[in-house]
């Protein structure tokens, strides 16, 4: 049995294209049963994320399996599949295998680490065990890709450095102040960046959040959702002493914060520490408000300049990351050639032994007056062939499951000797000779 991949992703295809072969998350029943109802797919996981949309699946037929979830993602959004083609990725045996294991470490995702994709394969594969569409070969492989995925984030860096300005933003608050649960933040602006801090701030736990736009109405939208507190932009002087981190991104073609008036805030807060944080371009805050005592002001080039530190060590983390990938495929293909070995030798001999007692009877059937002894002699006699012959292509297959030659011996004996394998092992017999 052979594990397939078909895809696209942020690599391949725009979220124009992305967003026409997305499957409603809460909507699997019916797409799931689609495609293990194709001919020879008998089991399937459908992952859709903003960034990817996948199938997992097995089959026998490698080239037709592939084709035909190709083609099942053009018609079931009625798409051309000329146009849809371009965009799609296929991959089996061991590339579908790294493949897997690599999106689920966060090493495909378009920020190597974030720790989202993880939860949403797992979303992915509750839909596909809910309604019976994965079983045992899926099952196992997905819960390998779950524990990669632990091993690499215990034993790599990957995910422990900030790659966002809004989080960086947080990560170097937390190195000013140690511990953010006793501090207020206040956001000019109502943008996606502040949004976007605000969720990660909130995160952190800290006490209060404020927020404060040229447009009120905006700033009482973004405080309801972050249960936060608006203030009119007319009173942010006077609300200012009030908060401990403050992160501005407006579109004022001009300072917004002067540095006489911080050094006024600065004495009203008697002294206590700020952190000012200005991604917006043009800036917000004059350059001069850093040389106000206790006053720390970072700029977007400090944090993009942070971002890309820490995205050179996740480069370097993920390549300990890809060492940990590549020693687990071979782990997981030793399990699954095991269920293709062992059913197939228990099938050779079946097909033998059918031989050997189907040839026995016809010979006795025409011998007459037989000493009594010499039916249990022949029959011993044909299974010791039976063993004799036998011996070497066993030993061969058994040996090539600690190989990566399995599946050629497997292909060639079921070929040659017209076996299906695929339920041998409820009828498992002793294989040593």
């Amino acid at each position: 049995m052979n594990i397939i991949v078909v895809g696209l992703s942020h690599k391949t295809a725009a979220v124009e294209i992305r967003e026409k072969v997305a499957f409603a998350p809460t909507q699997m029943e019916k797409p799931l049963s689609a495609v293990v109802a194709l001919p020879d797919i008998t089991e399937a996981v459908i992952v859709s994320t903003c960034n990817r949309v996948e199938i997992y699946a097995t089959t026998r037929d490698v080239a037709g399996g592939m084709a035909r979830l190709k083609r099942f993602l053009a018609d079931y959004h009625g798409l051309s599949l000329e146009m849809l083609d371009s965009h799609l990725y296929s991959y089996h045996g061991e590339d579908a295998t790294r493949h897997v294991f690599r999106v689920a470490s966060s090493l495909d995702s378009m920020v190597v680490g974030e720790p989202q994709i993880l939860g949403q394969i797992k979303t992915s594969y509750g839909y596909a065990a809910e309604y019976k569409s994965s079983g045992i070969i899926l099952n196992r492989f997905l819960h390998k890709a779950f524990s990669v995925a632990k091993r690499v984030r215990t034993e790599t860096k990957i995910a422990s450095s900030a790659v966002s300005v809004a989080f960086a933003a947080v990560e170097l608050a937390k190195k000013i102040f140690g511990e953010l649960s006793d501090k207020t933040v206040l956001l000019i602006g109502a943008g996606e960046m502040c949004e976007l801090a605000a969720k990660h701030f909130i995160n952190t736990g800290v006490r209060g959040v404020m927020v404060t736009n040229r447009t009120f109405e905006r700033a009482e939208k973004l405080a309801q959702e972050f249960d936060a507190r608006p203030i009119r932009f007319e009173n942010l002087l006077d609300e200012l002493p009030k908060a401990d981190i403050i992160l501005s991104s407006t579109g004022a073609p001009h300072f917004i914060i002067h540095e006489k008036e911080v050094a006024e805030v600065i004495r009203r807060r008697r002294m206590k520490p700020m952190f000012f944080i200005d991604i917006a371009v043009p800036r917000d805050i004059d350059p001069k408000v850093n040389d106000v005592e206790n006053v720390y002001l970072y700029t977007v080039d400090d944090l993009n300049g942070v971002v890309a530190t820490n995205l050179e060590q996740r480069k370097i983390e993920a390549a300990k990351a890809e060492a940990i990938v590549e020693q687990e495929i071979g782990q997981f293909f030793k399990w699954l050639s095991s269920l293709e070995v062992t059913p197939t030798i228990v099938a050779l001999r079946t097909r033998f032994d059918e031989i050997r007692k189907a040839e026995l009877a016809k010979t006795l059937s025409g011998w007459k007056n037989l000493p009594p002894d010499a039916e249990k002699k022949l029959e011993a006699l044909t299974n010791a062939y039976m063993n004799k012959l036998l011996h070497q292509p066993t030993s061969v297959l058994k040996r090539s499951e600690q190989g990566n030659r399995n599946d050629l011996y497997v292909d060639a004996l079921r070929n040659l000797f017209d076996l299906e394998a695929g339920g041998a092992q409820e009828n498992m017999v002793d294989l040593e000779e």
